[in-house]
């Protein structure tokens, strides 16, 4: 089945049904069917053809979700970048897929003219919101939604591109990860199952739609004909929450960040949403004590830790009845996949054993974009030259019941004093502390030691001191592992999918000392 189809048969099954809430905005399947059919018109009547990427580059707009279907509907390879990054990464994106199109706010024209002027490829430009302001040279967007315009022989094929999706860069220059209708519906089709999804959820999602987690909101809430409310931050998390109270929300995702402020949260009093039955996390497991504070303002809430990469968009989840036994797990692979541990040689790494994540499925990706040495490291055969799998990158163990638990990036893993030390098994450390709200943990170059770590804390208590951390550090951790230093800060650096940035970490340390 190909993407575009889940929009077009919940129009048809509950037409008046409201699939998006985005600010005052409410749409329904047949709103959101008719104007991105428009919006696909206007894109095939402006010589964008089946097979041609078009970048969106819009907040969580009600603009966002129209035009990927838009997009798909005509055909195209859907290009979402986060507005959040600079001219010179959205710059890098437009040299490297080479766009028919680019779609976005009207606030960011100045920074799409630096980035095309930078890239030296000026696509078709479409300007949502942009009044008075549209250049002379770009369409509005509103003006596509009232065209009448025939669109391509359809498409039937779910084995061509749905979307290019770039990596977060951060060990590296972003990569665009091809990922087909095919891989798309398996993993949003995994998703909807162990989630329970259906027409009577309503999910609230403060993630952004131009990164996966929060793209697979949107295509999996409008698969099984549940109501999506978009957030474009997670800012005013009071405001959230009222929000999610009056719209009877049963789904809300997470990342660690929103999970620790929720924690925090004063003034909250538990059972404050009575509808929501289910919450996710992914990016990294969260703390036990963020664990038990989300359980004790939702108590009937079942909270899913879940593990994935933009390579597969989800690879595991921990069955909510295994939280307690296993908090730090991220459970076992999605149904139809197989996840392995395996060691330096590439054989499967036995019980307990630190070694790569190796993931096989229908919803991997098909490598990346213009990219083939890479695709051949990630995308290669596994344990005794059987399948194809993907090269995750990450260290994981497993126990011997077969559930999974993440340690770290395989790029983060440093030598101190002669000792393999994982800095995100210092952050879980960290995050356990009484009075911490959030910590990251980062190695330098040191040269004595060979590298050096230290730590940023966002401390939840004004009580807390460096002393109480090292102490807490030491009867935890093995001297190596214990941070030499402790910076407090009233946040930690992220990078623009929300995501903590241990290379930022250490820069602001550096500007600071």
């Amino acid at each position: 089945m190909r993407i575009e189809a889940f929009l077009r048969n919940r129009a048809a099954i509950a037409p008046s049904a409201t699939a998006l809430i985005a600010g005052p905005e409410r749409l329904s399947f047949a709103d959101l069917d008719h104007l991105s059919e428009r919006m696909a018109g206007a894109l095939s009547l402006h010589a964008v053809e089946p097979g041609d990427r078009i970048v969106l580059f819009m907040d969580n707009l009600s603009e966002m979700a129209i035009a990927i279907f838009a997009g798909l509907k005509a055909g195209a390879v859907v290009v979402p970048v986060n507005p959040g990054v600079r001219a010179e990464g959205l710059a890098h994106v437009l040299r490297n897929c080479l766009p028919k199109a680019l779609v976005y706010e009207a606030r960011h024209i100045k920074l799409c003219d630096e980035a095309t002027a930078a890239a030296s490829h000026k696509p078709l430009s479409i300007i949502a919101r942009a009044g008075a302001l549209a250049p002379h040279d770009a369409i509005a967007f509103e003006a596509c939604l009232k065209m009448e315009a025939p669109l391509p022989a359809g498409q039937d094929n779910d084995r061509d591109l749905a979307f290019l999706i770039y990596t977060s860069g951060s060990s590296g220059m972003p990569k665009g990860v091809m990922m087909s209708h095919r891989n798309v519906e398996a993993a949003s089709a995994m998703i909807a199952q162990y989630l329970g999804n259906g027409d009577h959820d309503v999910v609230l999602s403060a993630l952004p739609l131009s990164f996966t987690y929060g793209l697979y909101q949107l295509l999996v809430a409008i698969r099984s004909g549940a109501t999506l409310i978009l957030e474009k931050s997670f800012a005013f998390p009071h405001a959230i929450l009222e929000k999610a109270c009056v719209e009877g929300v049963t789904g809300f995702p997470l990342v660690p960040t929103m999970a620790a402020m929720l924690a925090t949260l004063k003034g909250v009093d538990p059972g404050r949403l009575p509808s929501l039955r289910y919450m996710t996390s992914a990016a990294a497991h969260l703390p036990p004590a963020h664990i038990e504070a989300l359980r004790a303002l939702f108590p009937a809430a079942r909270l899913y830790s879940m593990y994935g990469l933009t390579e597969c968009a989800r690879a595991t989840f921990l069955d909510p009845e295994q939280l307690d036994r296993r908090p730090t797990s991220v459970g076992k692979p999605l149904p139809g996949t197989q996840a392995l541990v395996v060691d330096e040689n590439g054989n499967e790494a036995a019980p307990s054993t630190t070694g790569e994540l190796i993931i096989r499925g229908p919803h991997v990706m098909q490598g990346y974009w213009n990219d083939p040495k890479a695709t051949a490291r990630a995308l290669r055969a596994g344990p005794g030259g059987k399948g194809k799998f993907l090269y995750t990158g990450d260290l994981f163990k497993r126990d011997p019941e077969g559930f999974l638990y993440f340690i770290g990036r395989q790029d983060e893993v440093v030598k101190i004093r002669g000792e393999k030390v994982s800095p995100r098994q210092v952050d879980a450390v960290l995050s356990a502390c009484p009075g911490v709200r959030e910590a990251v943990a980062f190695t330098t170059p040191d040269p004595i030691a060979g590298n050096r770590l230290d730590a940023l804390v966002v401390p939840a208590s004004p009580d807390l001191t460096e002393q109480m951390l090292a102490r807490f550090c030491k009867q935890r951790l093995p001297d190596p592992m214990v941070p030499r230093s402790f910076i407090f800060q009233a946040e930690l650096p992220k990078m623009a999918n929300g995501k903590i940035s241990r290379r930022l970490a250490a820069m602001e340390a550096m500007r600071t000392t």
